[in-house]
C-alpha cells in the first residue's frame, strides 16, 4: 500500500506555516515534508524550536526537508552550485541536519542551483560536486540520504532529467546520494518515466507526484500516476510518495482521490 506524505510548502498555504502540520494531521496524514521553512539559511534557535514544536505537537513525522535554496519565490533554485553562496549552503547543512535529527527525518533535498551569468559550467559543477559530497558526508553521520532533484519551470536550472541528476550524483561519488524522482517534473521535461523506473529505481531516495499538465492533484491531468507508482513498487520502491502539487481549489478539498 502506497505511503503518502504531504508537502506543506505547497499545500495548506492558506494557513500560516506553523499551523499546517496540524491541518495535515486533521486531513488524515501521518507524514509531512517541507522545503526550507525559513527566510534565511541560518535561522535563530527560537525559530527552529517553534518549527520543531509545531510538527511534534501535530503528531506527524517529518520525512523530507530541503536544505536552504535561496529566494524560491523570485527564482532561486538552490545554493549547491552557486560559488558566491557556497559558504551559506555549508552553514545551513548542520542546521538542517539538526532539525531532522530532532524529528527523525532521514532525507534532505539539495537543490542544485541555476546556471549563472559570468560563471562557467565547469566552475559551477566543481563547487556543486564538492558541496554535494560535503552534505552527503554530514548526512551519513546521521544515517540519512541527500537527494538530488531534476525540476521543471526554471529555465536556468541544469538538471532536467533523471540522467542529469544521476550524473551530478556520480560526480560527487557519495554512497548516500539519491535521486529525487518527481514524476511531474520528469514528465514535463520529457523524460521517459518507464525507462527511469526500470533502470534507476534502486537509486531513487524519494518520489513526489503531481498531475500533468497543470501540477494539480491527481485526476486533474493525464498522467497515469497509479500505474507509475505500481511500477515503482514492483521494482522495489517502498518509501514515501510526497504530494507536491498545487491544489486546484482549497487544499482540504484536494484529497478526494485518496482513501485516508
Amino acid at each position: 500500500m502506497t505511503k503518502y506524505d504531504i508537502n506543506l510548502s505547497i499545500l495548506f498555504t492558506e494557513l500560516p506555516l506553523l499551523e499546517r502540520p496540524e491541518a495535515a494531521r486533521k486531513a488524515g496524514f501521518e507524514a509531512v515534508e517541507f522545503w526550507w521553512p525559513f527566510d534565511t539559511a541560518v535561522p535563530s534557535d527560537a525559530q527552529v524550536d517553534k518549527f520543531v514544536r509545531a510538527i511534534e505537537d501535530a503528531g506527524v513525522q517529518l520525512v523530507g526537508l530541503n536544505f536552504a535554496a535561496g529566494d524560491m519565490v523570485n527564482g532561486d533554485r538552490g545554493l549547491v552550485s552557486w560559488p558566491e553562496r557556497s559558504s551559506e549552503f555549508r552553514e545551513n547543512i548542520p542546521i538542517a541536519l539538526s532539525i531532522g535529527e530532532r524529528l527523525g527525518c532521514r532525507a534532505y533535498n539539495a537543490l542544485y542551483g541555476n546556471r549563472l551569468e559570468g560563471k562557467t559550467q565547469q566552475e559551477q559543477d566543481e563547487i556543486g560536486t564538492e558541496n554535494l559530497a560535503l552534505a552527503a558526508y554530514a548526512a551519513r553521520q546521521h544515517g540519512a540520504v541527500v537527494l538530488v532533484e531534476p525540476i521543471s519551470g526554471a529555465p536556468r536550472y541544469p538538471l532536467l532529467t533523471a540522467a542529469d541528476a544521476l550524473a551530478a550524483i556520480d560526480r560527487a561519488g557519495a554512497p548516500n546520494l539519491r535521486l529525487l524522482a518527481d514524476l511531474y517534473h520528469l514528465t514535463v521535461n520529457g523524460d521517459d518515466l518507464d525507462a527511469v523506473i526500470a533502470e534507476h529505481t534502486g537509486r531513487i531516495g524519494h518520489v513526489q507526484i503531481a498531475d500533468a499538465p497543470g501540477r494539480n492533484e491527481p485526476g486533474t491531468g493525464g498522467l497515469d500516476l497509479d500505474g507509475y507508482l505500481g511500477k515503482l513498487a514492483g521494482c522495489g520502491y517502498d518509501g514515501y510518495v510526497g504530494l507536491e502539487y498545487k491544489p486546484s481549489g482549497a487544499s482540504a478539498d484536494s484529497f478526494k482521490w485518496l482513501d485516508l
